[in-house]
């Protein structure tokens, strides 16, 4: 079920997660959910897809990592910004 929208990296990203459940005893259909489903929301956290884009939650958790100062005051805008 790769996607026209999703990189080459990603479309290797959707296999190895849906061979992975298929050898953990997974159905077809319920493995390639799961593929989906990673995928996308690890697309939706780095930037990758256009519609969605990254929820404050994921712009928290990136400046967290990076050690903004002020983040848990910032609005989703301001961490935008910070994180540019």
């Amino acid at each position: 079920m790769p996607q026209q929208s999703w990189s080459s990296k990603r479309e290797r990203q959707y296999e190895h997660i849906k061979e992975s459940e298929r050898e953990r005893g997974r159905s077809t259909d319920r493995a390639k959910e799961i593929a989906a489903r990673t995928v996308n929301k690890q697309r939706a956290e780095s930037g990758e897809a256009r519609s969605s884009g990254r929820s404050k939650e994921a712009l928290y958790a990136e400046a967290k990592r990076r050690h903004i100062t002020g983040r848990s005051k910032m609005t989703k805008a301001e961490l935008e910004r910070a994180l540019r």
